[in-house]
């Protein structure tokens, strides 16, 4: 009887700064969920880092401490390929190539590239300005079949998809066009201050967000300082941004439904229901915060995870299979371009 081939997810998160309450209900959360159906890659993606100015042994700490943060949530790396981007030279690699298969028009449509130069307007180089480049060659590095994406990465995620057509489409099937796999809980947790924007890790206002490491305490503080709407009834609804964030914080927590949350709140003061989502979010981050704190006494366990990972993520991208792709091509400028990797 003939196995049938796990589809390959390939997703990765940046190590600048803290792993926030929305990162890890909306991203880390559903990776655990995945890891048995799927075969999976979750990257840190440090070189996507350098974009903006770091302190070369900051990031180190962060990528060390965002590796330690995807084990304690339960991302195994005997189910799973965890690594650096930087330990794979041929996502580089292949971001050159890729670079001169994008159109600057595509580029110039990139709303996240402009909301990132306004924020760093001393800073506005050509890395931030072609890094949905390096995030395609990221994705079809390993012939991904799909990429869990909030809303605000599906536009990188379609100029991926142009970019693999476009290549196939002069060069013949070389590589998969990725879908989009998105979440049903949990994909998109607000700032509890400003629920019209996305929970940011790099919000300047620290009550806007909620910390993987937050103390029970500090948690308790943020969601009773998050923001509510007019009238006192606690419902989901378009007119209602910070009561609908709270509950879907809480149902991500407690893994409850809109309707049982509204059920449960019905007749209950906005008080009370900001204490019930603080003590769902401290009950559900307490066994997380625990087990990164065991793991970070662990420095040769997560010494061989990196090591791993790095060995395996070569492994597992499509480069060391090259020749059988280069059998299916006739056109001599493809094998120029592929002979890079061999």
């Amino acid at each position: 009887m003939k196995v049938e081939e796990k589809k390959r997810i390939f997703s990765g998160m940046q190590p600048s700064g803290m792993i926030t309450l929305g990162n890890y209900l909306g991203a880390l959360k559903n990776w655990t969920n995945l890891q048995d159906d799927y075969d999976c890659l979750y990257c840190i993606v440090d070189m996507h880092a350098i974009t903006v100015r770091q302190d070369p042994v900051k990031l180190r700490k962060q990528a060390r401490d965002l590796l330690t943060q995807y084990l304690a949530v339960g991302i195994d790396p005997e189910k799973n390929t965890i690594y650096y981007q930087s330990h794979v030279s041929q996502h580089a690699e292949l971001g050159w190539i890729l670079n001169c298969f994008t159109y600057m028009g595509e580029l110039n449509r990139m709303t996240q590239f402009k909301d990132k130069a306004a924020k760093h307007a001393d800073n506005i180089n050509a890395g931030l300005y072609t890094y949905p480049v390096l995030m395609a060659a990221d994705i079809l590095l390993y012939q991904t079949d799909l990429v869990p994406v909030g809303e605000d990465q599906r536009q990188h995620l379609e100029i991926t998809r142009d970019i693999a057509g476009r290549f196939n489409g002069i060069y013949g099937e070389t590589f998969k066009i990725p879908e989009a796999y998105i979440g049903k809980v949990g994909a998109r947790i607000m700032s509890l201050q400003e629920p019209t924007k996305k929970m940011s890790k790099s919000d300047e206002n620290k009550n806007n967000t909620i910390l993987l490491m937050d103390e029970p305490a500090v948690i308790m503080n943020k969601v009773k300082r998050a923001m509510t709407d007019s009238g006192s009834e606690i419902r989901h609804g378009e007119d209602k941004p910070g009561i609908s964030n709270l509950l879907n914080i809480y149902c991500a927590c407690t893994g409850k439904t809109i309707a049982e949350a509204e059920k449960e709140f019905d007749g209950a003061g906005y008080g009370a229901f900001k204490t019930a989502v603080g003590e769902a979010v401290v009950a559900e981050l307490e066994p997380v915060q625990k087990r990164v704190k065991e793991l970070e006494k662990n420095k040769d366990y997560l010494d061989e995870v990196i090591k791993n990972g790095a060995d395996k993520s070569t492994e597992e991208s499509w480069i060391p299979s090259c020749d059988s792709l280069i059998e299916k091509m006739e056109m001599d400028e493809v094998l120029c371009i592929l002979s890079i990797f061999l």
